[in-house]
């Protein structure tokens, strides 16, 4: 079954690290990335880019376009991952490597009830 981890985070932590910080979290985000890409459990991956570029479409019809998230809250959005993983414990334990190495982020494991894959994308880094 494919489960969404959804990495939650105050956006200014992050923003604030240095870049020789931030790539020392990406280096120890990746060691997780690559053991779950040996095994054939990682889906898709994204570092969402800033809630200040982000826009929300709501309301009826074709909504109403409007800058920012979609819900005011403390931690925002910042990245994902699919992973397909046989039990809601393997799933968690994922979230669990996650979370030892970005001890502030709050990760969210939801099922995924619907899967459709795309076409492949190219590999962007900001």
């Amino acid at each position: 079954m494919f489960y969404a981890i959804l990495a939650y985070h105050v956006e200014e932590v992050i923003t604030a690290l240095t870049p020789e910080e931030d790539a020392a979290l990406m280096a120890d985000l990746l060691q997780i990335h690559e053991r779950l890409y040996r095994d054939g459990s990682l889906g898709p991956a994204a570092r969402l880019g800033a809630t200040q570029d982000a826009c929300t479409s709501r309301g009826p019809g074709a909504g109403m376009v409007i800058d920012g998230p979609f819900a005011e809250t403390k931690e925002q959005l910042l990245g994902l991952y699919v992973v397909d993983c046989a039990t809601r414990d393997a799933a968690i334990a994922i979230a669990r490597d996650f979370r030892r190495v970005n001890p502030t982020a709050v990760y969210e494991i939801r099922p995924i009830s619907l899967y459709l894959p795309g076409v492949p994308l190219s590999v962007t880094q900001s």
